[in-house]
Formats: C-alpha cells, sequence, structure tokens
C-alpha cells in the first residue's frame, strides 16, 4: 500500500497484512501510533522514568496520569515564561531548584537574574 505525505511531500510504502482498510485509514494509524510513541520517549526523557514501579493495572495508571499531568503543568509552565525556555532545560532548571522559595512568574522570566541574598542573621532558630 502506498499513501501520500503532503508534509515532506512525498509517498510512503507502508507494509500490512489488513487488506480491507484503506492506504489512508493505515497511514493514519501509523501517523497516530507514532505521535503515541513520541509522546511517551518525551516522558521517559524528562521525566527519567525507566520502567514502571508497580505491576498491577491501578499501579500503572496511577503513574501514567500523574505522568501526563507533571508534562502539562511543565508545558503551561513553559507558555507562561517569556523566557525561551527548552522544555528539557526546563526540567532540569525546576529539578535544581525544586526546593528553592522563589517568586515562579518572575524566575521563569528572567533564569539568570542575579537574586538578592538572603539575610545575614536568618530566622532559623537554635535546635540544640
Amino acid at each position: 500500500m502506498a499513501v501520500w505525505d503532503a508534509e515532506n511531500e512525498q509517498v510512503i510504502e507502508l507494509i500490512t497484512n489488513q487488506v480491507r482498510w484503506t492506504a489512508n485509514t493505515i497511514g493514519a494509524l501509523y501517523k497516530s501510533r507514532w505521535q503515541i510513541e513520541i509522546f511517551f520517549r518525551e516522558i521517559k526523557q524528562l521525566l527519567h522514568i525507566k520502567s514502571f514501579i508497580g505491576t498491577t493495572e491501578n499501579a500503572v495508571m496511577i503513574q501514567i496520569w500523574t505522568a501526563l499531568i507533571t508534562i502539562l503543568i511543565l508545558k503551561a509552565l513553559k507558555a507562561m515564561a517569556k523566557y525561551n525556555w527548552y522544555l528539557s532545560n526546563l526540567v532540569g532548571f525546576i529539578r535544581l531548584n525544586l526546593f528553592v522559595k522563589i517568586d515562579l512568574q518572575r524566575w521563569l522570566d528572567h533564569p539568570f537574574e542575579d537574586r538578592a541574598s538572603p539575610p545575614a542573621g536568618g530566622i532559623q532558630g537554635v535546635l540544640f
């Protein structure tokens, strides 16, 4: 079967044992599956997910939904930022600053701006 790829202006030959469907249907299916592969590759690379922790259906679904929500939040932060972040860099910088108290919008817009240092005396109490 052959299908025309208008985006790359070329004919793509598809090998399949499904003879009842049209070439365009098979091509659309392959394209959709490829988008899913790209999405999961992105999740694995950005979130460093090597394998699923749990093996039950519920555990796997929780991990997938958590990853989906995380990617959604990261892409929303990227869209909100005035700085032109690469998603992978944003993930790395957030990982480094996860427990740092910052003004998130200011940091997203100007990540390399010098910040005022905390006061020398600090307000942390003495434990012993």
